[in-house]
């Protein structure tokens, strides 16, 4: 049985967190308690939920469709944002009785509330405050890996269905070497985000990959292909199906400039998939940003599992919900 602290009379603050890409809701709790963010909000009086993209390790059931079959794999975070999250967003608020909540999202999970808030604009007057970790809109300057992967042709080796899942045969052995080989898989993974080892408990990298890359579609891989320069629908590659889906022979452009929201964002600047130059372009469009950061050291992960995270980004992130209530 949990209680509202006194600072909190009567029903606590809610506050949902949305992963990134191939991520899910093990993220905001994967280090220790006082250096995880979904703690450290509960313990600070907090309303906690977790989202989970669909077609992650937590998402694969659906009323009529199985995942072996491909009209399963039918999305990217086009439908995540306007289906999926003002569906949870909804669901949270009638069940605690709240009519407003707080929004956190790391890298994709900014683009599914971007996609959210911008097509549904009464959902985003219920946004207290959007807290952007490492947001994207477009990946013109992002490297590493994942990104090379995205602009190999589709045939070549994604397929047409899910794509990074988590497979049962492979995650003990995984689990076990990196439990052994600690060091080692901290670099496999900061190759594919960005460096910033030593801010990383390497004891812990086998919680990570326990839980990671925990699944998408491969609609959504491509569709960050997409995004190189315009921040937009999906595209489905001709005219007539675009006019079939949106009624117009191209891709409906996201246009963050109309958000309303408050936001307030946070950059890194060895951040291999949120680049500091994309996310220079993002800035001047938020119409309402309250707050950015910029932490030079910092790469991708760092937001999430970052040894000094709670200390200079989970504190901010406290006091501002504080300051907007």
């Amino acid at each position: 049985m949990t209680t509202n602290p006194p600072f909190f009379p009567g029903k606590r603050p809610v506050v949902f967190l949305q992963h990134p890409f191939l991520g899910d809701a093990t993220h905001w709790i994967s280090n220790l308690p006082n250096n995880s963010l979904g703690f450290i909000l509960a313990d600070a009086g907090y309303d906690v939920w977790l989202g989970n993209s669909r077609g992650n390790t937590w998402s694969l059931k659906h009323k009529t469709l199985k995942p072996k079959q491909k009209a399963f794999w039918r999305f990217s975070f086009d439908e995540v944002g306007k289906y999926d999250l003002p569906a949870s967003l909804h669901y949270i608020m009638e069940k605690t009785g709240q009519k407003q909540l707080y929004y956190i999202g790391h890298s994709e999970g900014t683009a599914v509330g971007f996609a959210a808030f911008l097509t549904d604009p009464e959902l985003a007057k219920k946004i207290k405050v959007f807290f952007a970790l490492g947001p994207v809109a477009t990946i013109t300057y992002a490297t590493g890996p994942l990104v090379t992967l995205g602009m190999l042709p589709e045939i070549a080796w994604l397929g047409d269905k899910g794509t990074f899942q988590q497979h049962v045969f492979l995650k003990k052995p995984f689990t076990k070497l990196c439990t052994v080989m600690q060091k080692f898989c901290t670099l496999i993974l900061s190759s594919v985000t960005g460096y910033n080892t030593a801010n990383l408990n390497t004891s812990r990298m086998d919680m990570y990959v326990a839980h990671s890359p925990a699944g998408t579609a491969v609609q959504n891989v491509l569709h960050w292909h997409q995004y190189a320069k315009q921040f937009q629908a999906y595209d489905y590659g001709s005219k007539e199906k675009n006019m079939e889906k949106y009624n117009q022979t191209s891709p409906p452009a996201y246009e963050i400039e109309t958000l309303k929201i408050r936001i307030a964002a946070w950059s890194a600047g060895n951040d291999l998939l949120a680049d500091p130059k994309d996310v220079a372009i993002l800035l001047p469009q938020f119409t309402n940003l309250i707050f950015h950061d910029h932490f030079p050291d910092w790469a991708h992960l760092d937001f999430i599992w970052g040894l000094d995270a709670a200390k200079r980004l989970y504190t901010k992130i406290i006091d501002l919900m504080k300051k907007y209530p």
